[in-house]
Protein backbone atom coordinates (compact mmCIF):
# COMPACT_ATOMS: atom_id res chain seq x y z
CA UNK A 1 0.00 0.00 0.00
CA UNK A 2 1.19 3.52 -0.91
CA UNK A 3 0.64 6.30 1.39
CA UNK A 4 1.14 10.15 1.12
CA UNK A 5 3.46 11.77 3.14
CA UNK A 6 2.15 13.33 6.30
CA UNK A 7 -0.12 16.46 6.07
CA UNK A 8 0.29 18.89 4.47
CA UNK A 9 3.80 18.09 3.20
CA UNK A 10 2.36 17.55 -0.55
CA UNK A 11 6.04 17.66 -1.91
CA UNK A 12 7.24 15.04 0.36
CA UNK A 13 7.63 10.97 -1.00
CA UNK A 14 5.05 8.66 -0.94
CA UNK A 15 5.50 5.95 2.20
CA UNK A 16 5.50 1.92 1.55
CA UNK A 17 3.49 -0.30 3.62
CA UNK A 18 3.31 -4.11 2.41
CA UNK A 19 -0.11 -5.62 3.01
CA UNK A 20 0.35 -9.37 2.36
CA UNK A 21 2.49 -11.57 0.62
CA UNK A 22 2.61 -15.12 -1.41
CA UNK A 23 5.13 -17.85 -1.07
CA UNK A 24 5.13 -19.96 -4.15
CA UNK A 25 5.79 -23.79 -3.11
CA UNK A 26 6.56 -26.75 -5.53
CA UNK A 27 3.67 -28.27 -7.29
CA UNK A 28 1.42 -24.92 -7.92
CA UNK A 29 1.33 -24.79 -4.42
CA UNK A 30 1.38 -21.67 -2.74
CA UNK A 31 1.13 -19.78 1.28
CA UNK A 32 -0.70 -16.38 1.82
CA UNK A 33 1.12 -14.73 4.69
CA UNK A 34 -0.88 -11.21 5.74
CA UNK A 35 1.49 -8.04 6.74
CA UNK A 36 -1.05 -5.97 8.28
CA UNK A 37 -0.83 -4.97 11.98
CA UNK A 38 2.48 -5.08 14.27
CA UNK A 39 3.06 -8.67 15.26
CA UNK A 40 4.67 -9.76 12.27
CA UNK A 41 3.19 -11.74 9.53
CA UNK A 42 0.15 -14.55 9.88
CA UNK A 43 -2.00 -16.66 8.09
CA UNK A 44 -4.05 -15.18 5.23
CA UNK A 45 -6.24 -15.68 2.25
CA UNK A 46 -6.48 -14.61 -1.33
CA UNK A 47 -8.91 -14.93 -3.67
CA UNK A 48 -9.61 -13.52 -7.61
CA UNK A 49 -13.10 -12.49 -7.72
CA UNK A 50 -13.27 -11.74 -11.55
CA UNK A 51 -10.71 -10.31 -13.67
CA UNK A 52 -8.74 -7.58 -12.71
CA UNK A 53 -9.95 -8.00 -9.14
CA UNK A 54 -9.20 -10.09 -6.51
CA UNK A 55 -9.79 -10.30 -2.27
CA UNK A 56 -7.39 -10.85 0.47
CA UNK A 57 -8.74 -12.20 3.73
CA UNK A 58 -6.75 -12.20 6.90
CA UNK A 59 -7.36 -15.90 9.12
CA UNK A 60 -6.15 -13.75 11.86
CA UNK A 61 -7.48 -10.94 13.21
CA UNK A 62 -6.03 -11.13 16.35
CA UNK A 63 -2.24 -10.12 15.37
CA UNK A 64 -3.94 -6.84 14.49
CA UNK A 65 -5.23 -5.86 17.94
CA UNK A 66 -2.79 -4.52 20.39
CA UNK A 67 -2.58 -4.88 24.49
CA UNK A 68 -3.70 -1.54 25.26
CA UNK A 69 -6.97 -1.82 23.52
CA UNK A 70 -8.12 0.17 20.77
CA UNK A 71 -6.21 3.08 21.91
CA UNK A 72 -3.20 2.30 21.49
CA UNK A 73 -4.39 1.27 18.08
CA UNK A 74 -5.47 4.87 17.44
CA UNK A 75 -2.33 6.35 19.15
CA UNK A 76 -0.06 4.43 16.92
CA UNK A 77 -2.45 4.74 13.73
CA UNK A 78 -2.37 8.58 14.05
CA UNK A 79 1.41 8.42 14.35
CA UNK A 80 1.31 6.22 11.20
CA UNK A 81 -0.80 8.10 9.15
CA UNK A 82 -0.89 11.43 10.11
CA UNK A 83 2.81 11.65 11.88
CA UNK A 84 1.22 13.32 15.38
CA UNK A 85 -0.89 12.76 18.63
CA UNK A 86 -4.26 13.62 18.95
CA UNK A 87 -2.98 16.17 21.50
CA UNK A 88 -1.07 17.81 18.52
CA UNK A 89 -4.37 18.58 16.57
CA UNK A 90 -6.47 21.57 18.21
CA UNK A 91 -9.38 21.93 15.81
CA UNK A 92 -12.17 19.71 17.03
CA UNK A 93 -13.98 19.29 13.52
CA UNK A 94 -10.55 17.91 12.27
CA UNK A 95 -10.29 15.36 15.48
CA UNK A 96 -13.65 14.32 14.45
CA UNK A 97 -13.04 13.64 11.03
CA UNK A 98 -9.78 11.57 11.79
CA UNK A 99 -11.55 9.67 14.14
CA UNK A 100 -14.18 8.74 11.77
CA UNK A 101 -11.48 8.04 9.28
CA UNK A 102 -10.15 5.65 11.94
CA UNK A 103 -13.14 3.73 12.78
CA UNK A 104 -14.09 3.10 9.29
CA UNK A 105 -10.72 1.70 8.02
CA UNK A 106 -9.89 -0.37 11.36
CA UNK A 107 -13.28 -1.82 10.12
CA UNK A 108 -11.85 -3.52 6.61
CA UNK A 109 -8.53 -4.41 7.93
CA UNK A 110 -9.64 -7.84 7.67
CA UNK A 111 -10.72 -8.38 4.63
CA UNK A 112 -9.74 -6.24 1.41
CA UNK A 113 -10.87 -5.87 -2.46
CA UNK A 114 -8.50 -4.41 -5.23
CA UNK A 115 -9.28 -3.50 -8.19
CA UNK A 116 -6.89 -2.30 -10.92
CA UNK A 117 -6.56 1.61 -11.81
CA UNK A 118 -5.10 2.26 -15.70
CA UNK A 119 -2.65 5.53 -15.56
CA UNK A 120 -4.58 7.85 -18.02
CA UNK A 121 -3.11 8.10 -21.14
CA UNK A 122 -1.27 11.19 -22.79
CA UNK A 123 -1.16 12.89 -25.79
CA UNK A 124 0.76 15.84 -26.84
CA UNK A 125 -1.76 18.62 -27.09
CA UNK A 126 -2.36 17.85 -23.16
CA UNK A 127 -1.35 20.94 -20.78
CA UNK A 128 0.80 18.79 -18.86
CA UNK A 129 1.79 15.02 -18.48
CA UNK A 130 -1.51 13.54 -16.92
CA UNK A 131 -1.22 11.10 -13.64
CA UNK A 132 -1.45 11.08 -9.98
CA UNK A 133 -1.15 13.54 -7.72
CA UNK A 134 -1.13 14.46 -3.60
CA UNK A 135 -3.55 16.99 -2.70
CA UNK A 136 -3.94 18.73 0.60
CA UNK A 137 -7.89 18.75 1.32
CA UNK A 138 -8.09 20.72 4.90
CA UNK A 139 -9.01 18.71 7.45
CA UNK A 140 -9.24 15.26 5.93
CA UNK A 141 -5.12 15.55 5.35
CA UNK A 142 -3.76 14.40 2.24
CA UNK A 143 -5.15 12.20 -0.49
CA UNK A 144 -4.41 10.62 -4.04
CA UNK A 145 -5.97 12.34 -7.09
CA UNK A 146 -5.67 11.23 -10.60
CA UNK A 147 -5.39 14.09 -13.46
CA UNK A 148 -6.79 13.02 -16.96
CA UNK A 149 -7.39 14.67 -20.03
CA UNK A 150 -10.41 14.41 -22.37
CA UNK A 151 -10.71 17.16 -25.08
CA UNK A 152 -12.12 20.30 -23.48
CA UNK A 153 -12.19 19.43 -20.41
CA UNK A 154 -9.47 18.19 -17.19
CA UNK A 155 -10.73 15.54 -14.55
CA UNK A 156 -9.27 14.86 -10.99
CA UNK A 157 -10.30 11.69 -10.14
CA UNK A 158 -10.37 10.50 -6.23
CA UNK A 159 -7.89 7.72 -5.98
CA UNK A 160 -8.46 7.96 -2.26
CA UNK A 161 -11.05 9.37 -0.23
CA UNK A 162 -13.02 10.71 3.03
CA UNK A 163 -15.99 11.14 4.54
CA UNK A 164 -17.61 13.55 2.72
CA UNK A 165 -16.29 12.81 -1.41
CA UNK A 166 -15.33 8.89 -1.96
CA UNK A 167 -12.92 7.51 -4.40
CA UNK A 168 -13.84 7.51 -7.11
CA UNK A 169 -15.65 10.87 -7.34
CA UNK A 170 -14.57 13.71 -9.83
CA UNK A 171 -13.21 15.82 -6.84
CA UNK A 172 -12.21 19.02 -9.44
CA UNK A 173 -13.15 19.62 -13.20
CA UNK A 174 -10.89 22.09 -14.98
CA UNK A 175 -13.11 23.74 -18.31
CA UNK A 176 -9.58 24.09 -20.69
CA UNK A 177 -12.14 26.47 -22.88
CA UNK A 178 -11.87 29.12 -20.58
CA UNK A 179 -8.33 30.44 -19.35
CA UNK A 180 -8.89 33.28 -16.18
CA UNK A 181 -6.99 36.26 -16.49
CA UNK A 182 -6.53 36.91 -13.01
CA UNK A 183 -5.56 40.47 -11.54
CA UNK A 184 -2.68 41.90 -11.05
CA UNK A 185 -1.01 41.33 -7.75
CA UNK A 186 -2.00 43.67 -5.38
CA UNK A 187 -5.58 42.87 -6.28
CA UNK A 188 -5.55 39.61 -6.43
CA UNK A 189 -5.21 39.76 -2.25
CA UNK A 190 -9.07 41.33 -2.77
CA UNK A 191 -11.40 37.54 -2.43
CA UNK A 192 -14.15 39.77 -3.63
CA UNK A 193 -12.33 40.72 -7.20
CA UNK A 194 -11.33 36.86 -7.99
CA UNK A 195 -15.10 36.14 -7.18
CA UNK A 196 -16.38 38.64 -9.28
CA UNK A 197 -14.09 37.31 -12.36
CA UNK A 198 -15.33 33.95 -11.83
CA UNK A 199 -18.66 34.16 -11.40
CA UNK A 200 -18.94 36.14 -14.26
CA UNK A 201 -16.99 33.08 -15.97
CA UNK A 202 -19.36 30.84 -15.02
CA UNK A 203 -21.97 33.16 -16.09
CA UNK A 204 -20.75 32.92 -19.32
CA UNK A 205 -20.19 28.88 -19.46
CA UNK A 206 -24.60 28.60 -18.67
CA UNK A 207 -25.02 30.54 -21.31
CA UNK A 208 -22.80 29.01 -23.57
CA UNK A 209 -24.10 25.66 -22.62
CA UNK A 210 -27.87 26.74 -23.18
CA UNK A 211 -27.26 27.86 -26.60
CA UNK A 212 -25.34 24.53 -27.27
CA UNK A 213 -28.25 22.86 -26.27
CA UNK A 214 -30.34 24.71 -28.16
CA UNK A 215 -28.53 24.37 -31.32
CA UNK A 216 -28.29 20.97 -31.36
CA UNK A 217 -32.65 20.49 -31.03
CA UNK A 218 -32.60 22.92 -33.89
CA UNK A 219 -29.91 20.90 -35.96
CA UNK A 220 -31.28 17.25 -34.92
CA UNK A 221 -33.96 17.39 -37.68
CA UNK A 222 -31.12 18.17 -40.43
CA UNK A 223 -28.17 15.91 -38.81
CA UNK A 224 -29.88 12.36 -41.21
CA UNK A 225 -29.13 14.50 -44.07
CA UNK A 226 -25.46 15.76 -43.39
CA UNK A 227 -23.00 15.24 -40.63
CA UNK A 228 -21.03 18.45 -41.48
CA UNK A 229 -22.26 21.44 -39.82
CA UNK A 230 -24.27 24.01 -41.73
CA UNK A 231 -22.05 27.07 -42.87
CA UNK A 232 -23.95 30.22 -41.72
CA UNK A 233 -26.37 28.22 -39.19
CA UNK A 234 -23.29 27.67 -36.54
CA UNK A 235 -22.71 31.33 -36.78
CA UNK A 236 -20.25 33.01 -35.15
CA UNK A 237 -21.65 31.36 -31.45
CA UNK A 238 -21.08 27.70 -32.82
CA UNK A 239 -17.51 29.36 -34.59
CA UNK A 240 -16.86 30.59 -31.48
CA UNK A 241 -17.18 27.71 -28.73
CA UNK A 242 -14.83 25.04 -30.65
CA UNK A 243 -12.35 28.08 -31.49
CA UNK A 244 -12.19 28.75 -27.97
CA UNK A 245 -11.77 25.06 -26.97
CA UNK A 246 -8.73 24.38 -29.97
CA UNK A 247 -7.12 27.78 -28.56
CA UNK A 248 -6.88 26.05 -24.81
CA UNK A 249 -5.71 23.25 -26.15
CA UNK A 250 -3.34 23.84 -28.68
CA UNK A 251 -2.16 28.00 -28.21
CA UNK A 252 -2.87 28.74 -25.15
CA UNK A 253 0.33 28.17 -23.52
CA UNK A 254 2.05 29.72 -26.02
CA UNK A 255 0.15 33.29 -25.30
CA UNK A 256 0.54 32.67 -21.97
CA UNK A 257 3.37 34.80 -20.38
CA UNK A 258 5.87 31.78 -18.93
CA UNK A 259 4.98 33.13 -15.36
CA UNK A 260 2.75 35.91 -13.00
CA UNK A 261 2.52 36.40 -9.84
CA UNK A 262 0.52 34.76 -7.39
CA UNK A 263 -0.70 34.84 -3.63
CA UNK A 264 -3.76 33.57 -2.51
CA UNK A 265 -6.78 36.47 -1.72
CA UNK A 266 -7.32 37.10 2.08
CA UNK A 267 -9.22 35.10 3.74
CA UNK A 268 -8.28 31.67 1.52
CA UNK A 269 -7.47 28.82 4.04
CA UNK A 270 -4.39 26.86 2.99
CA UNK A 271 -2.69 23.91 4.82
CA UNK A 272 0.48 24.47 3.03
CA UNK A 273 1.88 27.96 3.00
CA UNK A 274 4.63 27.28 0.77
CA UNK A 275 2.78 27.26 -2.11
CA UNK A 276 4.72 28.48 -5.39
CA UNK A 277 4.23 32.38 -5.84
CA UNK A 278 4.04 32.56 -9.53
CA UNK A 279 1.88 30.40 -11.53
CA UNK A 280 1.90 29.64 -15.96
CA UNK A 281 -2.11 29.52 -16.17
CA UNK A 282 -5.53 29.69 -14.42
CA UNK A 283 -8.80 28.05 -15.74
CA UNK A 284 -12.22 28.29 -14.87
CA UNK A 285 -13.39 24.96 -13.09
CA UNK A 286 -15.79 23.47 -10.49
CA UNK A 287 -15.41 21.76 -7.48
CA UNK A 288 -17.56 18.28 -5.83
CA UNK A 289 -18.71 19.60 -2.01
CA UNK A 290 -21.01 17.38 -0.35
CA UNK A 291 -22.03 17.05 3.36
CA UNK A 292 -20.71 13.07 5.87
CA UNK A 293 -21.68 10.52 3.68
CA UNK A 294 -21.60 12.22 0.53
CA UNK A 295 -24.67 13.98 1.07
CA UNK A 296 -26.19 16.89 -1.44
CA UNK A 297 -23.35 16.46 -3.64
CA UNK A 298 -23.00 19.61 -6.03
CA UNK A 299 -20.29 21.24 -7.99
CA UNK A 300 -19.04 24.64 -7.27
CA UNK A 301 -17.46 27.42 -8.82
CA UNK A 302 -13.71 27.42 -8.62
CA UNK A 303 -9.87 28.41 -10.27
CA UNK A 304 -7.50 26.07 -11.33
CA UNK A 305 -3.86 26.95 -11.12
CA UNK A 306 -0.98 25.60 -13.00
CA UNK A 307 2.42 26.46 -11.63
CA UNK A 308 4.81 24.30 -13.24
CA UNK A 309 4.83 20.47 -14.56
CA UNK A 310 4.15 18.72 -11.44
CA UNK A 311 2.42 21.21 -9.29
CA UNK A 312 -0.97 22.64 -9.55
CA UNK A 313 -3.77 23.69 -7.11
CA UNK A 314 -7.69 24.60 -7.13
CA UNK A 315 -9.26 27.73 -5.12
CA UNK A 316 -12.63 26.26 -3.59
CA UNK A 317 -14.29 29.65 -3.98
CA UNK A 318 -17.53 28.80 -2.22
CA UNK A 319 -15.22 27.36 0.68
CA UNK A 320 -12.47 29.62 0.61
CA UNK A 321 -10.13 26.72 0.93
CA UNK A 322 -7.31 26.30 -1.30
CA UNK A 323 -6.23 22.54 -2.43
CA UNK A 324 -2.02 21.96 -3.42
CA UNK A 325 -1.45 19.28 -5.87
CA UNK A 326 2.25 17.89 -6.30
CA UNK A 327 2.83 14.81 -8.51
CA UNK A 328 3.32 10.97 -7.06
CA UNK A 329 7.01 9.82 -9.01
CA UNK A 330 6.49 6.82 -8.45
CA UNK A 331 7.34 4.11 -11.36
CA UNK A 332 3.94 2.01 -11.19
CA UNK A 333 4.28 -1.20 -13.66
CA UNK A 334 1.94 -2.27 -16.02
CA UNK A 335 -0.36 0.27 -15.27
CA UNK A 336 -0.58 1.59 -18.87
CA UNK A 337 -4.59 1.14 -20.42
CA UNK A 338 -4.48 -0.81 -23.28
CA UNK A 339 -6.92 2.23 -25.05
CA UNK A 340 -8.62 5.26 -24.19
CA UNK A 341 -11.35 3.21 -24.19
CA UNK A 342 -10.61 0.85 -21.64
CA UNK A 343 -9.35 3.93 -19.43
CA UNK A 344 -12.85 6.02 -19.83
CA UNK A 345 -14.50 2.36 -18.66
CA UNK A 346 -12.15 2.35 -15.86
CA UNK A 347 -13.04 6.13 -14.84
CA UNK A 348 -17.11 5.22 -15.34
CA UNK A 349 -16.66 1.94 -12.91
CA UNK A 350 -14.56 3.51 -9.89
CA UNK A 351 -17.41 6.45 -9.94
CA UNK A 352 -20.17 3.66 -9.65
CA UNK A 353 -18.62 1.92 -6.98
CA UNK A 354 -18.21 5.19 -5.12
CA UNK A 355 -22.02 6.00 -5.70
Amino acid sequence: MYLPPHDPHVDDPMRFKPLFRIHLMERKCATVECMYGHKGPHNGHIQIVKKDEFSTKCNQTDHHRMSGGRQEEFRTWLREEWGRTLEDIFHEHMQELILMKFIYTSQYDNCLTYRRIYLPPSSPEDLIQPGLFKGTYGSHGLEIVMLSFHGRKAKGTKITGDPNIPAGQQTVEIDLAHPLQLPDIENLHDFSELSRIVLEVQEQVRREEQEREQRQEEEEPSQQVSSQPASPLGGAEGAEGEGTAAGAEGTTQDKAPASQPFVLPMGVISRNEDYPRTCRICFYGTGLIAGHGFTSPERTPGVFVLFDDDRFGFIWLELKSFSLYSRIKVSFQNAQAPSREAFEEMLKNIQSLAT
